[in-house]
């Protein structure tokens, strides 16, 4: 089938940590030349969408224009400004997830935010979870920008922003409002961005988990690759299976 609009994930798909992948980078131009749209969607909040497309262009050769880069943080941002309960917040992130929020006119308040939200941060403390975990107590609305448990880099799995939510509801006892893929915040919002009908629209990326459930559960077709989260050995037991499976985007066929 040919897809009018591709919704790409960005580590473990296109690039692993540091390391580019080839045949993501491939991929990427095989769009761009065929004028075919697409929409990096990501659940990383620790890089603004600036900070991302100048690392794809400088690190991995990749031009693309900043309106094509949609992160969990800017997910977060339409998701409170339309929940609209106020603009304290109180989070734990990084750049990308701080600079989107408070670019939208929300205020730091630790003791009385309206919500806490929580991406993934390297320099994540025991204070900041208690201060999170307590407002929250409070009354303040618990969001985690994305349930992703790892990250793929070129050192390994390493810990995401899912794990640091769970650590928080486990402090506090209160489930979060989870905004990343594979929820149907971030989706919707993508395709609106993207401008394309869901049936016509696919969705590429390396982890069933988020990516390709991101698919399923919003009535999309998915594309699998096995080049990050998800191995190859996985494929076989996974409930319900992408719509393809490949292990490189090499194999894609675009017609």
């Amino acid at each position: 089938m040919k897809y009018k609009g591709y919704l790409i994930d960005l580590d473990g798909t296109i690039f692993k940590g540091t390391q580019i992948i080839p045949a993501g980078k491939r991929f990427v131009e095989e769009l761009q030349k065929r004028n075919i749209p697409f929409l990096f969607v990501t659940n990383n909040t620790t890089k603004t969408p600036e900070s991302v497309k100048e690392r794809l262009a400088k690190e991995f050769d990749i031009h693309v224009s900043v309106e094509l880069i949609y992160t969990a943080s800017l997910a977060t941002v339409d998701y409170m400004n339309e929940l609209n309960l106020g603009k304290r917040v109180y989070i734990i992130g990084e750049e990308g997830l701080k600079t989107a929020i408070l670019n939208a006119g929300y205020e730091i308040d630790e003791k009385y935010p309206n919500y806490v939200v929580v991406g993934n941060d390297s320099e994540i403390t025991y204070e900041k979870v208690a201060t999170a975990a307590m407002a929250i107590q409070a009354g303040a609305t618990f969001i985690g920008t994305n349930p992703d448990l790892n990250i793929p880099t070129e050192r390994g799995l390493l810990p995401g922003a899912g794990s640091l939510v769970k650590y928080v509801e486990a402090a506090c006892q209160v489930e979060p409002i989870y905004i990343g893929k594979p929820k149907a915040i971030i989706m919707n919002k993508a395709l609106d961005v993207l401008g394309i009908a869901r049936k016509e629209a696919i969705m590429v990326g390396d982890n069933y988990l988020t990516d390709i459930q991101a698919g399923i559960q919003n009535d999309m077709d998915t594309l699998l690759v096995t080049t990050g989260f998800t191995k190859p050995e996985e494929v076989a037991n996974l409930p319900i299976p992408a719509t393809y499976t490949l292990k490189s985007l090499d194999e894609w066929d675009y017609e």
